[in-house]
């Protein structure tokens, strides 16, 4: 005999799965851990510094 399958829970469970996927798909698109933003904030911020400590006053 074939397992039974109820039908409520499979198209829940499909549901979450899409679900899933789309926020993967978010995650790599958007997704940038907090210590990442951090890191690369304050390499501009440096970079920045280091410009504007290299210019002259006729500028």
């Amino acid at each position: 005999m074939t397992k039974v399958v109820n039908l409520r829970q499979a198209r829940k469970d499909r549901a979450r799965a899409e679900k899933r996927a789309a926020g993967d798909a978010n995650s790599v698109k958007f997704g940038e851990a907090k210590a990442q933003k951090n890191l690369r904030k304050a390499e501009t911020e440096r970079a920045t510094r280091a410009l504007e400590a290299h210019r002259t006053e006729d500028e």
